[in-house]
């Protein structure tokens, strides 16, 4: 099953599956290690994990209801900055779970946790990623508050936990190398 087949099963079967209420519930999702997820090294290549992700977050947004206002807003996810750690391999045909999480969120973006588990619940890899809904009419992004007033939530956002801290200051240490970086002649 290709990512094209496992998007559309996703999008297929999301009503039977129970509601989500981010940023309280978790998306679990189960596959299967297939060949043409494979590298050279006979085991799950990790561009593939980036892309599963993406299922997870769309299963989220899909099991949530939010995807009307995506739909009718014309919002484009975004992601703006991911960091992952793999612990174990994932090999041929291994069963193993993707659990996606809201860890905690700022004005305008979502720190997202992933956690890629074997069949013993082993974390195979966790990833955290910088997220949001980019308004192309506006030229803005979404608040959170109005995402979550979207599916009918008010919540404040958990205190980071050290490992967010960590991932959120790093993020911003590097934008502001790349900023230095630029090219003058570049638009900004």
């Amino acid at each position: 099953m290709n990512l094209w087949l496992r998007l559309l099963w996703l999008i297929v079967t999301f009503r039977f599956r129970p509601k989500l209420t981010p940023p309280f519930d978790v998306s679990n999702l189960t596959f299967r290690v297939w060949p043409h997820d494979l590298d050279l090294s006979a085991h799950m290549n990790n561009g593939r994990y980036w892309t599963l992700m993406d299922l997870g977050r769309t299963d989220m947004i899909l099991r949530s209801g939010l995807w009307r206002a995506v739909l009718a807003h014309r919002w484009t996810p975004v992601v703006s900055a991911g960091e992952i750690r793999f612990r174990r391999e994932l090999r041929p045909f291994a069963r193993f779970r993707l659990r996606t999480a809201i860890a905690s969120w700022t004005e305008t973006h979502l720190v997202i946790e992933h956690r890629f588990l074997d069949e013993g619940d082993a974390v195979a890899a966790i990833a955290l990623v910088r997220a949001a809904l980019y308004d192309r009419a506006a030229r803005r992004f979404v608040p959170i508050r109005e995402l979550m007033a979207e599916v009918g939530v008010v919540a404040e956002s958990p205190p980071p936990a050290p490992e967010v801290e960590a991932f959120l200051a790093a993020e911003d240490a590097l934008r502001a190398v790349t900023a230095e970086a630029r090219d003058p002649q570049l638009p900004a």
